[in-house]
């Protein structure tokens, strides 16, 4: 039996290659007689970036930028297709990890330095652009990466504004210093979040909590964001409020999307295409794919989700693992998973859960690849 792994990450524990291991060690540990596959996935969140550069097997430049308070740090972006394409990992510049908890504050944080990776990937002769902006410590709409870029956000009194807890003084958005070599670059988002910019389902209301956001200061985020808006509408056109993903890492989509024409893509769609996913599918006979939690939001365009929708089209069983499933049957997941397991052998709080998955999902694949070698493979309709 040919087995192919493709687990996203399990959030705050292992990412998506020390999952795919995992897995791939317990059935290599059980009775079955198995040939294992392992392609991690990434859906636009934290790690997708360095995935695409891995499976395209493209090089890693490093780059010197700020960090999200400005402060310079070591950081790096791939490069692709003989070098045409840049991939970004915003979090490798503006991400939560580079922060101790203690520091967090997205009324100071910026993206500044991820558009310093863009300036550096352009410097280098890149033409195409893909950023994977999840895991992001910013609520800044994006304006940081702009700013790296040439353009100026200016007050009525014609000074700059550097930091997202001044946008809602924003009177001009000055692009007349937008580096001209990206309007002629391709550039593409990947989002996981369907999340618009503003609003009680917007970017500051959201997720700024996750990044230290107070709810006072989710009310002046969002109050900044709603004034960006308000003046690209009024120089572009362009309502940025109203843009499917605009929400996502702080504002970031819909800022690049406005003032660049970027495109927001769904992350597993074009991950799964830019690396040549179906051609691995060829050569199963089952998929195992998994994440921290998998329910009904799954298949909201997820990395479980993506990697099923493929198997079902030609046909193939899927497994799903996860940390978390539904208490009850789905009918929409039994859609595109033949089965779900739960990884967690006992009750335990999430910490533990945590500290314990790497275990838990060996354990728990062990078990599945005896179950197989007893029972035969899963049916898939």
């Amino acid at each position: 039996m040919h087995i192919l792994i493709a687990p996203n990450a399990f959030k705050h524990s292992l990412n998506a290659p020390e999952v795919a291991l995992a897995i791939q060690n317990g059935l290599l540990q059980s009775r079955l007689d198995c040939v294992c596959t392992c392609f991690p996935i990434g859906d636009g969140g934290d790690g997708t970036g360095s995935l695409l550069v891995d499976q395209r097997r493209g090089k890693r430049m490093p780059a010197t930028v700020a960090d999200p308070f400005g402060r310079p740090i070591t950081s790096s972006f791939g490069l692709v297709d003989e070098g045409q394409t840049a991939i970004i990992e915003m979090a490798d510049a503006s991400g939560l990890r580079l922060l101790p908890t203690h520091e967090l504050n997205p009324l100071r944080a910026t993206s500044f330095g991820t558009g310093e990776l863009i300036r550096h990937a352009l410097d280098e002769g890149a033409t195409r652009f893909v950023l994977a902006v999840g895991g992001s410590a910013t609520v800044d709409g994006g304006t940081g990466i702009l700013r790296a870029l040439g353009v100026r956000f200016l007050d009525a009194t014609g000074a700059e504004l550097t930091t997202p807890d001044q946008l809602t003084a924003l009177a001009h958005v000055d692009t007349a210093g937008l580096d001209p070599r990206l309007l002629t670059s391709d550039l593409a988002i990947l989002c996981d979040v369907d999340n618009t910019l503003v609003g009680p389902a917007g970017a500051a209301a959201v997720f700024g909590p996750q990044k230290g956001a107070t709810p006072a200061d989710v009310q002046r985020l969002d109050a900044g964001l709603a004034r960006l808006a308000e003046v690209a509408r009024q120089q572009t056109g362009v309502d940025m409020a109203a843009v499917r993903h605009g929400g996502a890492a702080g504002g970031v989509a819909a800022g690049l999307h406005t003032f660049l024409r970027a495109s927001l893509v769904n992350g597993i769609d074009f991950f799964l295409t830019f690396t040549g996913f179906d051609r691995f599918l060829e050569k199963a006979d089952l998929v195992i794919t998994g994440e921290g939690s998998i329910d009904e939001q799954t298949l909201h365009g997820k990395g479980p989700y993506g990697v099923a929708f493929r198997a079902k089209q030609q046909q193939l069983p899927v497994i799903g693992l996860a940390g978390r499933i539904p208490l009850q049957p789905s009918e929409a997941l039994g859609q595109y998973f033949d089965t779900l397991l739960a990884i967690g052998h006992e009750p335990t709080d999430l910490p533990a859960a945590f500290l314990h998955t790497e275990i838990n999902l060996t354990r728990t694949a062990r078990q599945l690849g005896n179950m197989l070698a007893a029972h035969g493979p899963v049916s898939s309709p």
